[in-house]
């Protein structure tokens, strides 16, 4: 058993974890992952950079009986992380004032849904504007993710909305390092190398 870290706990409920280039796990490399719960029992987050290729959500909508519309959007899935792969969570912004039904309000800026409600909403062009569809989750167990961040496995940074609802996935990795000043040019997974 692991013992608990005697560090003062520093919740990171809704920041970014940003993967830094050594981090061991091929899973995770490359990844920004939006954390929606953090607490001394552990954390839960949302890749939110990862499109699905062989996913798309016309199809994930036809599958669940979920009618389209015409203003059905394009919406992109996400890998969302490696735990419950076949559940879907919907991260939009907090503003949105449709359903309230298994919720999670991570702040004041964003949101975490999981029902089919939200599905059907956003099928119909009437669920919220800013939003990312994810299968799966990111998990960690108690003092797991603190531990990952002391080996320098991760970044952390504010979960700027222009970062995190930004239509390019493949651009977030940099967005979310350059919030905090950072080149991707400058990281290397050799610390202390020339």
């Amino acid at each position: 058993m692991t013992p608990r870290s005697t560090a003062p706990f520093h919740d990171l409920t809704g920041q970014l974890l940003i993967a830094m280039p050594d981090l061991g796990d091929p899973r995770f490399q490359g990844s920004v992952v939006f954390l929606c719960a953090h607490s001394p029992d552990g954390a839960m987050g949302l890749i939110v950079n990862k499109p699905m290729q062989d996913v798309r959500f016309r199809d994930m909508l036809d599958q669940l009986g979920i009618a389209r519309a015409a203003a059905t959007p394009d919406v992109q899935v996400c890998y969302g992380g490696p735990v419950q792969m076949r559940r879907g969570f919907i991260l939009h912004s907090a503003a949105y004032a449709g359903s309230r039904k298994d919720r999670l309000e991570v702040d004041d800026r964003y949101a975490m849904s999981a029902t089919l409600d939200i599905l059907t909403e956003i099928a119909r062009g009437t669920g919220p504007v800013h939003n990312i569809l994810a299968l799966g989750y990111a998990g960690w167990g108690p003092g797991q993710l603190e531990e990952e961040i002391a080996h320098n496995s991760w970044l952390t940074a504010e979960a700027l909305p222009e970062v995190v609802f930004a239509p390019s996935m493949h651009d977030k990795w940099a967005a979310a390092l350059a919030s905090l000043g950072i080149s991707p040019l400058t990281l290397s997974s050799q610390a202390g190398h020339a």
